[in-house]
């Protein structure tokens, strides 16, 4: 077996044609047939077979591709490690962190990017549902985010520290000023959230739920975190953030902590990468760095 015919089989299976894959490689249909049944032969099975528009997996190819993809991904983090092996810290970072958490995450970067001025960084901000499936491809070397009680399989989660969820909304909201809010006072309210698909909106719909109350009425969803924070401050639409975020920016925009009790939610926050992946040194760097900074107020 070869590995050149492995990987001319895992672009066959990408086009799902063999010429339109013998044109992405620049080999001759022949050839690449041929490459095909060589292929076939040593696995002694069926791979892909002809259909009208071209050929179709088998079950034993779709989980030779599968494999495939494990062993891009491996090939790809070993060019990185000896790589680095030679450069030392060096290389190009890709991070993705959620619009909470890049609150820390520059001045970390910043400070990396003194020790070693060859690396390079690329920052996706963004949320748990679009980064992890990135960093599983390898998309990403790691993500700075919510942790949940256990990881997502084949990751690993390392504790940064530890944040609450909270209800928020202006300072001259008219629950902002009360001790305990109840659900109930909940019911006629509306809200700005992330996405009505993030956790924290799925978590309030649940407890509302839970307690005979009606799902949230979201007037407005936001990824960006400074445009919740401009809503919040200016409008009577309530919200969900953290109280770390209300240490930060609470005061500056307005905004204060409305005291639902069955709204408060542990918030842990770590590192998340790869568990058989490539960790790059300077993510391990970077890591260290952010945990340094984040424990005189942890």
């Amino acid at each position: 077996m070869e590995l050149r015919d492995i990987e001319y089989f895992a672009v066959v299976a990408e086009h799902g044609n063999i010429r339109r894959a013998s044109e992405a490689l620049d080999l001759s249909p022949a050839a690449l047939s041929k490459s095909v049944r060589r292929l076939e032969a040593s696995l002694q099975t069926k791979l892909v077979r002809r259909v009208p528009k071209g050929v179709q997996l088998t079950a034993v190819g779709a989980a030779l591709l599968e494999h495939v993809s494990r062993l891009r991904l491996t090939m790809s983090d070993v060019v990185r490690e000896a790589r680095d092996l030679t450069a030392g810290f060096a290389g190009h970072l890709h991070i993705g962190v959620s619009p909470i958490e890049c609150e820390d995450l520059p001045a970390a970067c910043a400070r990396l990017l003194m020790e070693a001025p060859k690396v390079s960084i690329e920052l996706e901000v963004n949320d748990n549902d679009v980064m992890l499936p990135q960093l599983c491809k390898g998309e990403l070397d790691v993500v700075f985010n919510f942790i949940g009680a256990a990881p997502r399989p084949g990751t690993v989660h390392e504790h940064l520290y530890d944040d609450e969820l909270v209800v928020c909304a202006s300072a001259k909201h008219r629950l902002a000023k009360a001790r305990r809010v109840p659900l109930a006072d909940l019911e006629r309210e509306r809200w700005a959230v992330e996405s009505s698909r993030h956790l924290w909106v799925q978590t309030l719909a649940h407890v509302l739920r839970d307690n005979g109350c009606p799902p949230p009425n979201i007037a407005m969803q936001a990824r960006s975190l400074r445009a919740r924070l401009q809503l919040w401050s200016c409008t009577d639409l309530l919200g969900l953030t953290t109280k770390r975020i209300l240490r930060q920016a609470g005061t500056p925009f307005g905004i204060k902590e409305i005291a639902v009790a069955e709204l408060r939610r542990a918030r842990p926050v770590g590192a998340i990468y790869r568990k058989e992946g490539y960790l790059p040194p300077a993510a391990r760097r970077l890591i260290e760095l952010l945990k340094a900074r984040l424990a005189p107020s942890v």
